[in-house]
């Protein structure tokens, strides 16, 4: 079966019939799918890299055509996954088709993509701003809202690369990833003065059990400033004194 990009039925095909792999040469499939993929990238107003939310919408959108990207913007705001699914439910009662493209089509393309530079900090940074954490907290395989600090801490170290080489571990409880550093010696207590791309876990009530994690983005003036998810249901910068009873311990 021919795929390479699945681009057949999109404007930029003028070589091949536009239906469902219509393209026979993987060379201009590859080309026209770049085209498309590109449009696709325009419309959505991707600004970088690391604009995951974009992505998502403009991923989205070449899946399904970009007429999607409009349809979400105008309707929902831009992409989620339940969007995805009532356009689908959409076009296929219009279209009295059983199949309109892959609800979850991004889900399936970004777990192979990474920003991949190894800056944690970086990634959580481009992130500040983004309400509910549902594109983290599907991402890591939910599919109702939880609790998604650490998820969201998962989240910047798979974009990062840093999963992958085990610098920082994959957790949706803030227990596992305290468990995690101090099995692999990789613990420090309150009074350790952290680094940038630390990771800062929290004990509101004190009582000698993290409930909270976020992101070191830098030590300034016996202040420790940080980045985290899940904080008022939203992604913020916060800063804490160095001796605050709240900081519990640190990752490195």
């Amino acid at each position: 079966m021919f795929r390479v990009m699945q681009s057949s039925e999109c404007g930029f095909n003028e070589k091949y019939p536009r239906v469902h792999n219509g393209i026979t040469d993987a060379d201009y499939s590859i080309k026209v799918g770049i085209q498309h993929l590109a449009s696709c990238l325009n419309d959505a107003k991707v600004a970088s890299s690391g604009d995951t939310e974009h992505i998502s919408l403009a991923l989205q959108g070449y899946n399904y055509g970009n007429g999607y990207i409009s349809w979400a913007n105008e309707h929902f705001g831009g992409y989620t996954r339940a969007n995805a699914k009532v356009f689908s439910d959409e076009m296929k009662a219009k279209l009295k088709t059983n199949v309109y493209g892959d609800p979850d089509y991004v889900a399936h393309v970004l777990r192979y993509y990474h920003i991949g530079n190894n800056n944690i900090v970086e990634v959580a940074k481009s992130q500040v701003g983004t309400t509910s954490g549902s594109k983290y907290w599907t991402w890591y395989g939910f599919n109702k809202k939880v609790n998604w600090c650490a998820i969201f801490v998962s989240w910047c170290a798979n974009e990062s690369g840093m999963l992958d080489d085990s610098s920082v571990p994959k957790f949706s409880l803030c227990t596992d990833g305290e468990n995690w550093y101090k099995k692999n010696n990789r613990w420090n207590d309150k009074s350790y003065v952290p680094m940038t791309g630390n990771i800062i876990f929290f004990d509101w009530q004190q009582d000698g059990h993290t409930d909270h994690v976020g992101i070191v983005e830098k030590v300034e003036n016996g202040k420790v400033f940080t980045i985290e998810g899940n904080s008022k249901n939203e992604v913020r910068e916060k800063s804490y004194n160095l001796s605050s009873k709240s900081i519990y311990g640190y990752g490195v």
